[in-house]
């Protein structure tokens, strides 16, 4: 992989008058918050920084996160909306034929054919599976991530495969 920081999802809310935040990742199944000691924030007006983590708990659709130094409501709502990566230095790979949802934020999307359908722009977590937002010229897509839906991804190639639900009879 060529970048060092793996997106994980975004801020979704300040929570409480604590300073803590609601971090609502790609996958909710995740555990990956446990695993390391610092995230990566880049805000909505583009700085970047990287904090290190004070409490984690779940919560109902994300999880409640303490970070060092936010110890106020105040300070925590400017990180509202921020996206969220973790250093792929801090977590273990993924199996043989497993992704980090991460990794396919901004791959092309093309068809069976080769023609191109779009980017994905967003990760929804909404059901038994993740589903890939695909933006292009065409429109909009919701593709279940499963391999009815994705028979291919190419992470080296900078893209992956899909056949959208409407193109199944």
């Amino acid at each position: 992989m060529s970048s060092a920081l793996l997106q994980l999802g975004y801020v979704s809310r300040a929570h409480g008058l604590d300073g803590e935040v609601g971090i609502r990742p790609f996958d909710s199944a995740s555990e990956t918050l446990y695993d390391v000691e610092r995230i990566h924030l880049k805000l909505r007006d583009g700085s970047e920084r990287t904090v290190e983590l004070d409490s984690i708990r779940d919560a109902t659709k994300d999880f409640l996160v303490g970070i060092v130094g936010v110890n106020r409501r105040a300070q925590a709502e400017p990180l509202v909306g921020a996206t969220v990566s973790v250093y792929r230095e801090d977590v273990a790979p993924p199996a043989e034929g497993e992704y980090f949802l991460g990794d396919l934020m901004g791959l092309s999307a093309v068809d069976e054919q080769g023609n191109a359908l779009g980017k994905v722009v967003e990760i929804w977590d909404s059901g038994p599976v993740p589903n890939l937002v695909v933006r292009g010229e065409g429109g909009e897509l919701v593709v279940p991530f499963a391999d009815e839906f994705v028979p291919t991804v190419e992470l080296d190639k900078g893209r992956l495969v899909i056949r959208p639900p409407e193109y199944l009879e």
